[in-house]
């Protein structure tokens, strides 16, 4: 069987435009992207690291880092991520998806190596470390069988579906066998923010690389939360930082719209809005 990972990667991200393309460790012109290349390609359990990105002219620049990794990549709808996702794992024949994002660039590869192995020793459609946080945000993986991922192509229909890849399956489980994996006590920081959606979150970034990064390039999650816990000051720069979260109704949308209303002072506007339920 084979196993690949699929990195979904565009330069048009909204939240903070052409994140991947930029340097990690600062001003050392290797780009966020190609840092989590590098991290993949130490895992022992994948066979490929695939490029899932757009049509878009402004992804040629992804293009040009895949073809300097010597990796392959697909160019598939822009919007439509889980057609992307199925259409680049059609195409590279794989039996096993493992889905990382491109902005992640302190991604584990053991960590990797561990949720991929426990999808095959457990015979799962789906594996994740995110149904229940456990491990830092930043070191996210999933693992799914071509089976799932094509039942989903096919069925899915709204557009949170196809714009997050792995929603329907997650809410199905009485057509899909899945399991979360938890992180070890040694490993567990929930409340670590290590992904890169702002630019708080790329100050972050760059301060890691900066005190890890030289000593070894290959820096793990453990060697992260070590370092936060010897310099928690680390954790304020993006503190703030709301992460994205999949919601399932307009009620759960306004809920959250309210804890960032009230997160950034707002609080009459949050409770005009509560009102207005």
């Amino acid at each position: 069987m084979k196993t690949g990972a699929i990195v979904q990667a565009r330069a048009s991200s909204t939240r903070l435009p052409g994140k991947v393309l930029k340097d990690l460790p600062y001003g050392s012109g290797i780009t966020v992207l190609e840092q989590v290349i590098r991290r993949l390609k130490r895992s022992e359990k994948l066979d490929t690291v695939i490029i899932a990105t757009t049509l878009d002219i402004r992804d040629d620049e992804v293009v040009k880092i895949a073809n300097k990794e010597k990796v392959p990549y697909y160019r598939g709808d822009m919007n439509d991520l889980l057609s992307r996702y199925y259409h680049t794992a059609v195409e590279y024949d794989l039996d096993i998806i493992v889905r990382i994002t491109s902005d992640c660039p302190v991604i584990d590869p053991k960590v990797v190596d561990q949720v991929v192995g426990r999808f095959f020793e457990r015979k799962l459609d789906y594996t994740a470390n995110t149904l229940k946080r456990t491990y830092p945000h930043g070191i996210d993986v999933e693992v799914f069988t071509f089976y799932a991922l094509e039942k989903s192509y096919r069925m899915a229909q709204k557009d949170y579906e196809r714009e997050h890849v792995t929603p329907y399956i997650r809410m199905h489980p009485e057509m899909f066998k899945f399991a979360n994996i938890e992180a070890p006590e040694e490993l567990y920081g929930p409340d670590i923010r290590v992904t890169l959606d702002t630019e708080e979150d790329y100050a972050l970034l760059c301060a890691i690389y900066d005190y890890l990064y030289f000593s070894d390039p290959y820096f793990t999650v453990r060697d992260i939360i070590k370092l936060i816990e010897n310099k928690p000051w680390l954790r304020l720069i993006n503190n703030k930082v709301v992460q994205k979260k999949i919601l399932n109704s307009l009620e759960e949308e306004i809920d959250e719209a309210v804890k960032i209303l009230e997160l950034q002072d707002l609080k009459r506007a949050a409770e005009c809005l509560r009102r207005c339920v």
